[in-house]
């Protein structure tokens, strides 16, 4: 045999080298990376691994001019500031990111380019609160000793440089209206920082939230556009993001999401911590109905978080990340020219460097729609503006246009009847008349579907790993509407509790859910959840003395409250007066827990008293107010004399207002004050966590 010289080894190895790579391509080397795959070590406090955090680094790197800071807590704060990116992209050829607050720091805003500029679109979130992700930023930008890069205080205007433009999320039902952007709106100006434009407000307690959005931004744009010296263009439709279908793949290919949030679970390796970012399958271990009537429902459910490394104090609330209803996915696909190909499987990725792809990908048309889609949110005009050129005729366009653009013609055929996307296009026609509208618009177009949060109903000192819920289901028929809204959760839960007790194909209110989950991960009965940390909590001494306002299912934080007080006594501690006022419709139709709080009265004994309202029962209407009118000598003493705590729990925009109107008149009588002062002793109180708020609106 011939004797191989050096060339020919060196041949063979080049040959051998090249076969390894071409067979491990894919596998060892040359991995496509999944975004997603890092979720866990988000979860883990691992930000932005591999990313850097200057922002101005950040948009130096991606050639951009604007970013559009976000600061959300259900999603509409985020969709905005997408909203704003694209438009001015669009509109005005700004090049312009959208950025989490929480993936940047800010110590070097001041040396913010001047011929950039921020905007800011920010929540507010309970009492006056940031929203989670702008904590970070909250704290640094309203602290009495911030400091920035080169060391500048208030007194030097470091921010000189720095302009921007601003946007609240509020509701005025709450005391403390949009003070996330009025407090950061002043904590800039103060650093010298220049606004352009009036800092926008909206108020989702009023239900204009998006009629505020809209008619703000309009002269901002004007102000922006003399500011930056823009000229504004015709807006043509450019995708944020590249959809490709995957024709090699199949939903049964192992690397495709079908719904799963993150690699872990895709891979069934799911593992704590759970937030935010990455849910805990958890399994509903007892659900029931609590109202005794057929046409509602309110569910008691309780959530087994054992050996998930949950925990939860006592107020705290939980998050349920539901899905969408079979009937309203199939009708989104369907108007939408996609039922043929659902299981097709798609990729997707940003066309732009800082664009982030709301879920992770490959997945299919179905699973984005099912698991990642606000398909059932309401309607903005402005998407109907901008959906209309993909309209398969001329009419059509000019209908979508004319909601587009007439606030009160959009009112009258869509917003007053609470109609999502696909029931306002279904009017207008199927398959034919929109299958032309690129996938990559329907994501932009929609907020991803959120957790819902809920008051946890029970007590961590007496149940810490099983979480209770109190839920009603909602249900509501507007006047003239086709269509009856459906809460996109509780009708979920509904279902879950219709297949815990037997339903062999579970149907709420005509709905259908993907109960088992993707791949079944979530078959028996299990929720995806993870616990978000409250403010609302018991005096950590036990005899301080307890007021507690809860009419309906807001009563649910303070039957956990109720069962650890009744715990502590039990234990044979000195637990203080313990008042809860409840009301409801009627006795026999929706007096929550009624049996629980005649055993736990019997724990507790004297120091626990129920005043109930029922408002049919009578000729006249009763509610909780009207209780705390009756009791109003021992509210005062209670609150004047022993310090009591008070909470409030339900309705924000009538009930909250009410019951606080009516304890400044107790305090004002009780006090031989006037209402102006008694005002002021409430909202002391308010400042010193003694009067408390879980409201909703």
């Amino acid at each position: 045999m011939a004797q191989l010289d050096t060339l020919d080894m060196l041949v063979l190895a080049v040959l051998l080298v090249g076969t390894i790579a071409y067979f491990t391509k894919g596998t060892y080397w040359a991995v496509p990376k999944d975004p997603y795959a890092s979720s866990y070590g988000n979860a883990n406090g691992i930000k932005g691994a591999g990313k850097t955090t200057n922002i101005i680094e950040k948009m130096d790197e991606s050639g951009k001019n604007c970013v559009v800071f976000y600061g959300s807590q259900t999603g509409t704060a985020e969709d905005y500031a997408s909203r704003l990116a694209k438009e001015g992209s669009s509109r005005f050829g700004l090049k312009a990111m959208v950025a989490d607050l929480e993936d940047y720091e800010y110590e070097n805003l001041d040396n913010f380019p001047a011929d950039k500029v921020a905007m800011f679109v920010l929540a507010t979130y309970g009492e006056g609160e940031p929203t989670d992700n702008a904590v970070p930023f909250y704290e640094f930008v309203t602290s009495d000793d911030t400091s920035f890069s080169e060391g500048g205080g208030a007194d030097g205007n470091p921010l000189n440089s720095f302009q921007y433009v601003a946007f609240g999320l509020g509701n005025n039902t709450y005391e403390h209206y949009n003070a996330m952007v009025r407090n950061v709106d002043k904590a800039l100006t103060k650093f010298g920082a220049t606004r352009i434009g009036d800092a926008g407000e909206g108020d989702d307690g009023a239900g204009t939230m998006e009629e505020d959005f809209l008619a703000w931004k309009e002269p901002m744009w004007a102000s922006l556009a003399e500011h930056m010296a823009l000229e504004e263009r015709e807006a043509v439709y450019e995708p944020v993001f590249g959809i490709t279908e995957k024709e090699e793949l199949g939903p049964e290919s192992e690397e495709v999401y079908l719904g799963e949030p993150n690699k872990n679970h895709l891979e069934g390796t799911s593992k704590g911590p759970y937030n935010a970012h990455n849910p805990f399958i958890a399994p509903i271990t007892d659900s029931r109905e609590i109202f005794t009537v057929a046409d509602r429902n309110c569910l008691h459910m309780d959530i087994d978080v054992a050996g998930s490394k949950i925990s939860y104090q006592t107020g705290d609330h939980v998050a349920i990340w539901p899905a969408n209803s079979g009937k309203e996915v199939d009708r989104f696909l369907n108007v939408f020219g996609l039922t043929e190909k659902r299981h097709r499987v798609i990729s997707v990725k940003g066309l732009d460097p800082t664009a982030k792809v709301p879920f992770p990908t490959p997945t299919t048309y179905d699973a984005a729609v099912r698991y990642h889609m606000e398909i059932c949110a309401a309607v903005s005009r402005q998407f109907l503006s901008t959906i209309a050129q993909f309209a398969g005729s001329e009419e059509i366009k000019a209908e979508m246009t004319k909601l587009g653009n007439d606030k009160d013609y959009f009112h009258e055929k869509v917003s007053s009847k609470h109609l999502n996307i696909a029931q306002v296009l279904e009017s207008t026609g199927g398959p034919s008349v929109w299958s032309a509208v690129p996938f990559s618009l329907l994501m932009e177009g929609h907020s991803k579907l959120q957790p819902r949060y809920y008051s946890i109903s029970s007590s961590s000192l007496v149940q810490k790993d099983k979480i209770s819920i109190t839920a009603v289901v909602e249900s509501t028929k507007a006047p003239g509407a086709p269509h009856v809204l459906k809460g996109v959760t509780t009708n979920y839960l509904l279902a879950l509790k219709q297949k815990q007790h037997g339903e062999p194909n579970p149907d709420p209110h005509g709905l259908t859910y993907a109960l088992n989950g993707p791949r079944n991960k979530y078959d028996g009965v299990h929720v995806p959840v993870h616990v978000r940390h409250s403010n609302f909590k018991l005096p950590s001494d036990p005899s301080r003395p307890v007021v507690m306002i809860g009419p309906g299912s807001g009563v649910a934080p303070f039957r956990g409250f109720v069962q650890e007080r009744a715990a502590q006594a039990k234990a044979g501690e000195n637990v203080g007066k313990t008042i809860l006022f409840f009301g409801c419709r009627r006795r026999t139709e929706d007096f929550l827990y009624e049996k629980e709080w005649e055993n736990w009265q019997a724990d507790l004994g004297d120091s626990f008293s129920l005043i109930t309202a029922f408002s049919r029962e009578g000729t006249q209407k009763v509610y909780v107010q009207h209780k705390m009118r009756e009791h109003a000598a021992e509210l005062n003493d209670l609150i004047t004399n022993k310090k009591a705590y008070f909470y409030v729990c339900g309705d924000a925009a009538n009930m909250a207002r009410e019951v606080a109107a009516t304890l400044v008149q107790i305090l004002a009588e009780g006090r031989g004050i006037t209402e102006q002062k008694a005002e002021e002793v409430v909202k002391g109180m308010r400042s010193s966590n003694l009067y408390q708020e879980d409201v909703w609106s």
